[in-house]
């Protein structure tokens, strides 16, 4: 055992009322220190004295006067309790205004200019729109692909 553990137990120690096991481990580490020693030596004369001293037996309005106190102690009303329930709200509720000031500062951001749409671009559209047309249209439009295949003879009609 050590000096803090000793400490923690040091008044059922002294009460007789720790276990066989920690009374016997507070004994050892007693007999080989003398500062514990010495602060139980302490803490036995000052339960000597408490136990001299005459029992205080408390009114019997005392339980009452207590509790009356305690009573109208919340029931103070202030504005400020009203007005600010916390400091921690009334610090972040602060510190929103102070962000929402310090965004409406900022300059506003320039929104991209929109080129006005022309005939041309609408051309261009619908040219877009007739994309698969057109794709066709080349493809008969040049006939090389056609002049590579062998000519066939084309058979007299009979008369």
């Amino acid at each position: 055992m050590n000096c803090k553990a000793l400490e923690k137990i040091a008044i059922e120690y002294i009460d007789g009322r720790a276990e066989l096991h920690k009374k016997r481990q507070a004994e050892e580490h007693l007999g080989s220190c003398a500062a514990c020693r010495r602060r139980i030596e302490e803490l036995r004369e000052i339960w000597g004295i408490l136990d001299e001293a005459p029992m205080i037996v408390p009114s019997l309005a005392f339980d009452a006067g207590v509790r009356a106190r305690i009573a109208a102690e919340g029931n103070r009303w202030s504005i400020w309790g009203w007005l600010v329930p916390s400091p921690r709200l009334a610090i972040g509720v602060t510190a929103l205004l102070a962000f929402s000031i310090w965004l409406s500062s900022l300059p506003k951001a320039q929104a991209p200019q929109s080129m006005p749409v022309t005939a041309a671009s609408d051309a261009e559209f619908h040219m877009i729109a007739d994309l698969p047309v057109l794709e066709d249209y080349n493809v008969l439009a040049n006939f090389e692909a056609l002049s590579e295949l062998p000519v066939q003879p084309v058979p007299a009609k009979a008369e």
